[in-house]
């Protein structure tokens, strides 16, 4: 399996001049591989091939007095920015053909110095490598100090160098990891994702919300209001946003976490989790956007997905269309209209359940129907015999 590893690492003072010269000259040929076929398109003219745009964009671009600086960087920068854009083509054409699933994809747009995110990457071809001291070595940069957390697992295949908004430098490895599957253990689970509590599992577990951007709300509208008073292109209106970024990075970085530990535990604890494929990107639309941001829910599924894949277990999503709050866990009558703020009712049956732990119920009976079925079990419950007494009526009547 492929994974990214990332770390944080700390260029001195000339490698971050250097890194920005790099970011500087990627983005520049970025654009100028966006705007060569942008005006090729609208002369009517064919659409340029990935070699030939190299060649006009980075190898004849060297040789003129306008981008000769363009040789200061590593070549491999400037060929994996001109991939970059024939990859966002290649993805808005299939869009546009239906090819790509999903929600439509917009065609490349300039990238800007402003925006909150630089990156650059190298690949094998460039050569660069982790030294005896542990140090990051790049081409044209020199060797950058890592903060490694953990080891990388093999050789890496590509390192991407990141600048975030908060002005913090990064190096992110591809790597190929072995699987590792653990020990196989009885239990199953379904998870409920919802807002009171972030996750609900099948056997009455309950974890609580974190809710990490409401905790940081007071801090994060302290440094807004800062950075709202500050003149437009001071100094100390630079120092306000940078503030502002790392606030936000805290947060980003505290649901990160958490979703870690908690995904972690689920798959090492479990040998089948089934969830509820939820429309986040609909309940977002909806007054309860900020709390179903703050919840993260994508990312934490996305966690499991992949890291039960790593490690053997079995990962599954339900139908978004399953009443998995209406239904009854025990006799499996769907309830009628359930608001949000019922948080427990009692089926005619006679069971009382609470809501997010009888979807959770529904949830991993679901999930085991469809793996049993996948299998070659049966669809539904075996046929009953009918009693000898048993009232019933002939096919065919009224």
């Amino acid at each position: 399996m492929r994974l990214r590893y990332r770390y944080r690492v700390y260029p001195d003072a000339i490698q971050r001049h250097t890194l920005a010269r790099a970011f500087g000259c990627a983005r520049t040929v970025f654009n100028d591989g966006l705007r060569t076929r942008r005006d090729a398109h609208e002369a009517g003219l064919p659409y340029i091939c990935d070699g030939d745009l190299s060649k006009q964009v980075i190898t004849q671009a060297k040789q003129t007095a306008e981008r000769a600086w363009l040789g200061e960087v590593s070549a491999v920068v400037l060929q994996q920015a001109l991939a970059d854009l024939n990859t966002a083509y290649r993805t808005f054409f299939a869009s546009l053909s239906g090819r790509r699933k999903g929600r439509k994809v917009a065609p490349p747009r300039f990238r800007s110095k402003k925006d909150n995110r630089q990156a650059i990457r190298f690949t094998r071809n460039a050569r660069f490598a982790v030294t005896a001291g542990g140090r990051l070595r790049l081409p044209k940069i020199g060797d950058v100090a890592v903060r490694w957390s953990r080891a990388l697992p093999s050789e890496p295949s590509s390192v991407t160098v990141i600048k975030d908004a908060a002005g913090r430098y990064f190096a992110s490895f591809v790597v190929e990891t072995p699987d590792e599957p653990l020990r196989e253990v009885a239990s199953e689970v379904g998870i409920d994702l919802g807002l009171t509590h972030f996750a609900v599992t099948s056997d009455g577990r309950k974890i609580s919300n974190p809710r990490i951007l409401r905790r940081a709300a007071k801090k994060l509208r302290k440094a807004q209001k800062a950075l709202s008073r500050k003149t437009k292109g001071s100094a100390n209106r630079v120092k306000a946003r940078v503030r502002v970024a790392r606030a936000h990075a805290r947060v980003a970085d505290t649901r990160r976490d958490f979703a870690h530990k908690l995904s972690t535990q689920i798959i090492r604890d479990n040998q089948a989790v089934y969830v509820e494929n939820l429309a986040v990107s609909g309940l977002a639309r909806t007054k309860l956007a900020r709390s179903v941001h703050d919840a993260g829910w994508s990312a934490f599924v996305a966690m499991l997905e992949y890291k039960a894949a790593r490690y053997g277990r079995t990962f599954a999503r339900i139908d978004r269309w399953f009443p998995s709050s209406k239904l009854c866990s025990a006799c499996g009558t769907v309830a009628g209209s359930m608001p949000l703020n019922v948080r427990s009712w009692i089926c005619a049956c006679g069971a009382s359940h609470d809501r997010d732990v009888n979807a959770a119920i529904n949830i991993l009976a679901a999930g085991r129907a469809e793996r049993l079925n996948a299998c070659g079990g049966d669809v539904g419950p075996p046929l009953a015999v009918v009693d000898a007494d048993e009232a019933g009526s002939l096919r065919g009547a009224a």
